[in-house]
């Protein structure tokens, strides 16, 4: 299988209906963030020194910020254009993405639209990502009760973006670079630059593909169609490498552990499941919990939509301390590899997905 990385200029996507939906939103009900003066970010950054550099991605770079009273910001660099439409977008996206409030989310404090620079001002996260934590530089050796919580805390955030907030929107990006850890550790999702909203009257979006292969939902991959769903789908893909302290694809593995939700599946069809848990975690682990919510993740990553469960059942069975053994809550169908040749997203500076090369396989087992 060929997986091909690819980045994404930031964009809020919205349909013309969803942006009426969202103006509306916007005009009754919420506050706009704050104006931060251009010069204020770069001196709080050391003219965005690189030894205050946090991290760069598809949307930009990230520096560490310190305000003259003392307090620590995130601020990103973004690439977009001058125009007047463009300036006018960044302002409407931004106004809506900072009132998306919830202990499980960065907090979006402000931005910077005016001077040479296009700029989001973020609360800090004095842990970094999931990603460097589970398997970076500052990989570090969690304990399961630390890992719960992350586990515990990303559901929840999405619960709250699919099913609490005005409208329902759609990450589309969940991987556990875009899971931040605050000084408790506490989870956070990041990086709403693919979200889409989905409008009540509609049961899915048809879209050309965005997001990281790896996470991918496979009928968002291979047919366009987008629900909630996907997220989920990604959200158990990071529920696994979160136990197993391994990314979703790492070919320094041996062949057959490359791809970690076909291992996984693996090994739970020989019911041996539990050879997924991170060594670094000892032994002093409940294994019936750790087993639970491994059959958790695989709930999320079935091959059919209709099996995998909403965000907010997922709250309820982590909290429910209960097995996951009737017929609704048992993993039944996996989704097998499927492989992309070809690069494509919303933003439009790659080929369409109707210009790749798509194999797949969705059989159940």
């Amino acid at each position: 299988m060929v997986f091909i990385a690819r980045r994404f200029v930031l964009r809020f996507y919205i349909t013309p209906s969803q942006k009426r939906q969202a103006d509306t939103l916007v005009a009754t009900e919420l506050r706009g963030p704050v104006d931060f003066d251009f010069k204020i970010l770069r001196d709080a950054t050391s003219n965005f020194d690189e030894a205050n550099k946090l991290g760069e991605g598809g949307f930009g770079e990230v520096y560490k910020g310190t305000l003259k009273n003392g307090k620590v910001i995130a601020v990103k660099k973004l690439s977009l254009g001058q125009s007047a439409r463009a300036i006018s977008e960044f302002e409407g996206e931004v106004k809506l993405i900072s009132n998306v409030h919830h202990r499980n989310l960065v907090r979006l404090l402000g931005c910077c639209n005016k001077g040479p620079e296009r700029l989001l001002v973020y609360e800090y996260m004095p842990n970094s990502s999931l990603d460097r934590v589970l398997f970076g530089e500052g990989r570090q050796c969690l304990s399961w009760e630390a890992r719960f919580d992350i586990i515990l805390g990303t559901a929840r955030g999405l619960a709250y973006l699919h099913e609490d907030f005005h409208v329902c929107i759609i990450h589309r990006d969940i991987k556990s670079s875009n899971i931040l850890l605050d000084e408790c550790f506490c989870a956070k999702i990041a990086d709403f630059g693919l979200a889409r909203l989905l409008p009540e009257d509609r049961s899915h979006l048809s879209t050309r593909v965005a997001g990281t292969l790896g996470y991918t939902a496979p009928e968002y991959a291979v047919h366009g169609q987008l629900t909630e769903k996907a997220d989920t789908y990604s959200y158990g893909v990071v529920l696994l490498e979160i136990i197993s302290g391994r990314k979703s694809i790492d070919l320094k593995q041996p062949p057959h552990m490359q791809y970690l939700l076909e291992w996984v599946w693996k090994l739970y069809e020989t019911e041996e499941v539990l050879e997924i848990v991170d060594k670094t975690m000892g032994v002093e682990y409940a294994q019936e919990e750790v087993l639970r919510v491994i059959n958790l993740g695989l709930l999320c990553t079935q091959a059919s939509v209709i099996q995998r469960p909403m965000m907010s059942e997922i709250v309820t069975m982590l909290l429910s301390k209960t097995k996951i053994n009737n017929l609704q809550t048992v993993p039944m169908q996996r989704a097998l590899g499927y492989t992309v040749r070809g690069t494509h997203s919303d933003s439009g500076t790659s080929s369409s997905a109707s210009n790749a090369t798509v194999s797949t396989s969705l059989t159940a087992r």
